[in-house]
């Protein structure tokens, strides 16, 4: 069981930490681009009613199993399940995804890391838009150098999870969120201060009902899903360590408006300053953080080069601190298993994974270049690993969760744990349960089935 070391010592701290498991790069460059191109203020709608009836319902799930086991994730299962062993091995879920996820993300985290010393360093000055892209490509490819900042990456989450859950992961959130709200806030000001800022706010939240199908109702649902992380067991190792008086509905909400509103804000950010030059179109993914952006710096600022300094650095700072709180999250879901299941001491579980992860996101960092023929099913390393994690241990792991919860554990020991042992009202308990049985196992199908591409027809 938990001790007083093993459980957040706050309900504050609780929240943060499974906000910064939840806020990570996609909320950057996946969700503007998507609301963007599936009719803005009508996509956000959208997504607010999956986050509501999709994402925070399954959030609900993974705190009240692993809440509940109050040890590690295995055992929660177990326990839960009313002393079933065979439901153990829901509980590897977060072990196998720890190793997977970690090592291809903690890739990406260390190109940003290598882009805030570029901007540290004023890298960025004096670069044409073709140097952009051409630096990005040449240092993606190198041998050497992504492996270099993947490593430092995953050796500063092994130092703070390193140091406990009171000392590392809840002290580490307490400072990373607030200066990453701080950081925000202030990069949202000066971007909507611009000129043409108004171009990138028509095109984040001008609504268009007209460019809504089954196809961008799927869009939201499932960016409801994968933004929150909920299905990998991130929030459920999370939730072995809360409070027994933590109100799970509640920060359940609590983290899902963060998690949108870190969303919405980088969208504040990112398409004002794009619409800023005449002619420039925001791209997805890594090209609009690593290439787009470093040039929009350079040219909106050009005049003002202290100005282009402090914006470049306070933007990648941002990403670097997005980025490990989720990182984090990662390297916790399998070091907890080592260190609490079979009794191995907390900081060498930490370098254990750390080890492990290092050397599967070096292969993961080849794959954008000396290795980026070497195929396994078609896909390289990165986008294998990418492929199995997105398209089925989350969806698998999501719908399984709901399906335990709603149908095999007892009916009042999921309600004990929601209403914290009768203590609190809960006038939404019964809408919760209707939708963990029947709406979300139903809805992650439906993602699951578009995520592989069987529903192209309603594009």
């Amino acid at each position: 069981m938990s001790t007083s070391k093993n459980i957040f010592a706050s309900k504050m701290g609780a929240v943060l930490a499974a906000a910064g498991s939840a806020v990570g790069l996609g909320n950057v460059w996946r969700f503007p681009t998507e609301t963007g191109a599936n009719g803005g203020a009508a996509f956000i709608l959208i997504y607010v009613l999956c986050m509501l009836l999709l994402g925070v319902p399954i959030m609900v799930t993974e705190f009240a199993i692993g809440r509940h086991g109050g040890s590690d994730v295995p055992t929660a299962f177990e326990k839960m399940s009313g002393g079933k062993k065979g439901w153990r091995w829901m509980g590897l879920i977060p072990v196998v995804s720890g190793f997977l996820v970690l090592s291809y993300y903690a890739v990406v985290a260390g190109w940003t890391l290598y882009y805030t010393y570029e901007a540290l360093l004023d890298g960025f000055s004096g670069k044409t838009p073709q140097e952009f892209t051409t630096d990005f490509a040449t240092f993606s490819s190198d041998s050497l150098q992504p492996v270099f900042w993947m490593t430092l990456t995953v050796a500063l989450t092994c130092g703070i999870v390193a140091l406990g859950v009171q000392k590392g992961i809840e002290r580490g959130s307490k400072i990373m969120m607030p200066l990453l709200f701080l950081f925000i806030l202030v990069l949202v000001g000066c971007s909507l201060s611009l000129p043409n800022a108004h171009l990138g706010l028509e095109f984040l939240f001008r609504p268009d009902f007209s460019k809504v199908n089954g196809s961008v109702i799927l869009s939201a649902m499932g960016q409801a899903f994968f933004s929150l992380s909920v299905g990998l067991g991130c929030l459920c190792t999370y939730a072995c360590y809360f409070r027994r008086d933590v109100d799970l509905m509640k920060d359940g909400l609590s983290v899902a408006s963060i998690d949108t509103l870190v969303a919405l804000f980088s969208g504040l950010i990112i398409f004002p300053a794009v619409y800023s030059i005449p002619g420039l179109q925001p791209d997805a993914g890594p090209s609009l953080v690593f290439v787009t952006l470093p040039n929009v710096f350079q040219q909106v600022f050009g005049g003002m080069p202290v100005l282009a300094y402090i914006f470049s650095l306070m933007f990648y700072l941002l990403l670097v601190m997005a980025a490990l709180t989720s990182s984090i999250s990662m390297l916790e879901m399998s070091a907890a298993y080592f260190h609490t299941n079979l009794r191995m001491p907390r900081p060498l579980a930490a370098v254990l994974v750390s080890v492990v992860c290092m050397l599967l996101g070096t292969f993961c960092s080849w794959s954008f270049g000396d290795w980026a023929e070497v195929k396994i099913f078609g896909l390289n390393c990165f986008d294998l690993f990418d492929f199995l994690v997105a398209k089925f241990i989350m969806p698998i792991g999501g719908m399984l969760m709901c399906i335990f919860l709603g149908w095999v554990v007892d009916e009042q020991v999921l309600r004990a744990e929601l209403t914290n042992g009768g203590t609190l009202r809960s006038p939404l308990y019964s809408a919760y349960r209707f939708i963990i049985r029947y709406i979300a196992p139903l809805c992650i199908f439906l993602i699951f089935a578009n995520e592989l591409g069987l529903f192209g027809f309603l594009k």
